[in-house]
């Protein structure tokens, strides 16, 4: 079985535009990202830390069936995507993305 792909973005945005930022992700980054077929599923969630003068931290895992996948996502896709993101909220965010390789799930 080919292993999946978790591929993790996570952001640090400042609070005065984070309504703003999320509603974009929702409503138009992540819908563009699915729409490269690269990618499963999703999951947007908020980093629970106590807010700082630097911003709320966020975290969106993209789940790829194979690192084939993400590959054709990182080749063909995510410049773009990313270019998109930084122009609209340029120095108003850090972001670092970590590529994770599942071994093992279940759920009860």
């Amino acid at each position: 079985m080919v292993p999946s792909i978790l591929y993790n973005v996570t952001v640090k945005i400042e609070k005065s535009i984070s309504e703003d930022w999320l509603s974009w992700m929702k409503q138009v980054h992540i819908p563009d990202v699915m729409k490269t077929n690269c990618f499963t599923s999703y999951r947007l969630t908020r980093i629970i830390e106590e807010p700082d003068e630097h911003g709320i931290g966020f975290a969106i895992q993209y789940l790829a069936p194979s690192i084939h996948d993400f590959q054709n996502y990182q080749k063909n896709f995510a410049a773009g995507l990313q270019k998109e993101h930084s122009e609209r909220y340029h120095n108003k965010y850090v972001a670092f993305r970590t590529l994770l390789e599942i071994i093992e799930e279940k759920q009860y």
